[in-house]
């Protein structure tokens, strides 16, 4: 590929041409890249489904296609169901629904289901010869509609939840594209780097799915006194014995300093609050949104833990747990355990937590937000083993959290690769969209 060139936009007679940053070499010295609109390059489909028995189904922002029956809980296309639009594989379908990864509506192609129900309220729509699936679909996964439709959307979502944008609005939209044989380049290119994305997704599947199994076999299950599975040194130790948790760890609950004082905010003790939930269940917690100080400490009922506390959430992400990897103070919303050493292994702890996440889920009351009653963690028992034993369990799940992390970054580093990537196959639209 060519790097040389760089993302230009000139518009001739009123018509821009934008050629991208990076080019294969073949296409080094062709033309400016040209807008199609929708409408040119493809047909609308409206075929109804009729009598024929098809798997209705909607599109999630980021996912794609899912079965009604599983985004839902059952199928919601009634009496509607023989109107809804026949799609094919290889046809592309706009959810005009906003979300936070499309506020102006997301386009996904079908592939590999055959032929689906899409609700009759989705714009459906099938590329001519000359325009290549894979090209258009990286288009719409970087926004290019959505960039172009929001100056089209004058209000919000109406009661159906349906941004209120028109076939002829939507089909306007202009796709800047190359000729045929540069964009199926550039979907090849892409698509292979989607291969290896999808493969290690599924190597991180695979080993949460692992993990998940053995900890069913590791932990002793309900009405059982010991697992279905040990490490061979402790199979003739004997049962585990049930103990209420506060005989084993120190439990404390969390407060929130008033914020009616600036001074008790951002004096760098790290303080865990829901902010903080998509840092758990990730084993260590070290960072936090959200940072209090030492005269919020001594003018509230906060209290500095110190490294090695187990944080359980009671209410928003119920049942998520840490470690803590540096002294912090917790919020209300959370309960921390620190665990006395001779009885009771931090991390044997969090890893039980883990195991023990659907009995909180349960536990937890409440129509709007559902919360865990102090009560139920004073009552809170479990069967544990010997300390030895516990740390052996713990060794074994962490080595595997270690790899699934790495699996994970390694997950995130291909998809920051093809963002990446696609910021230079494609031009720049900032000034062609104006």
């Amino acid at each position: 590929m060519s790097s040389k060139a760089k993302t230009k936009a000139i518009k001739p007679e009123g018509k821009s041409t934008l050629t991208p940053q990076l080019r294969f070499p073949e296409f080094r010295d062709a033309a400016g890249w040209k807008p199609v609109t929708l409408q040119e390059a493809s047909v609308p489909v409206t075929e109804r489904v009729g009598q024929r028995k098809l798997t209705p189904v909607s599109i999630s922002a980021g996912i794609g296609f899912v079965p009604q029956a599983e985004k839902f809980g059952r199928d919601i296309s009634g009496n509607q169901y023989q109107l809804y639009t026949l799609v094919r594989d290889g046809d592309f379908v706009f959810n005009k629904g906003n979300s936070l990864k499309f506020p102006q509506g997301c386009v996904y192609l079908l592939q590999g289901w055959g032929q689906v129900a899409a609700p009759n309220v989705f714009i459906c729509f099938r590329l001519k010869d000359g325009y290549s699936n894979g090209f258009f679909q990286n288009c719409f996964e970087q926004n290019q509609h959505g960039r172009q439709l929001k100056k089209h959307i004058t209000s919000g979502a109406r009661s159906n939840g349906l941004l209120n944008i028109s076939k002829e609005t939507f089909f306007g939209v202009e796709i800047p594209t190359p000729s045929p044989a540069e964009q199926q380049k550039i979907a090849e290119c892409l698509g292979s780097v989607d291969e290896l994305i999808a493969a290690q997704a599924r190597k991180l599947g695979a080993l949460k799915t692992h993990k998940a199994g053995l900890m069913q076999q590791l932990f002793p299950r309900e009405g059982e006194t010991q697992p279905r599975r040990r490490f061979p040194e402790f199979a003739s130790t004997g049962e585990w014995e049930e103990k209420r948790l506060e005989d084993l760890a120190k439990r404390r609950s969390g407060h929130t300093p008033n914020k009616s004082y600036p001074e008790y905010y951002n004096g760098g003790i790290k303080w865990v609050s829901l902010a903080d939930s998509k840092r758990l269940d990730r084993g260590l917690i070290s960072e936090t949104e959200i940072e209090i100080s030492e005269e919020g400490i001594e003018n509230s009922s906060a209290v500095l833990l110190p490294a090695g506390t187990v944080l359980i959430s009671r209410d928003a992400g119920i049942g998520k747990s840490a470690v803590m990897s540096v002294p912090m103070a917790v919020s209300q919303h959370f309960i921390a355990w620190s665990c006395k050493p001779r009885l009771l292994s931090n991390w044997f702890l969090y890893h039980l937590l883990q195991n023990t996440k659907p009995v909180f889920e349960m536990a937890a009351t409440g129509s709007t937000i559902k919360t865990i009653g102090l009560q139920f963690f004073i009552d809170l028992k479990f069967r544990v083993p010997s300390l030895p034993e516990q740390q052996r369990i713990a060794d074994c799940l962490t080595s595997l959290d270690v790899l699934i992390t790495a699996q994970a970054q390694r997950l995130e580093a291909l998809k920051t690769h093809k963002k990446g990537l696609m910021q230079e196959l494609f031009p720049s639209l900032e000034g062609f969209e104006a």
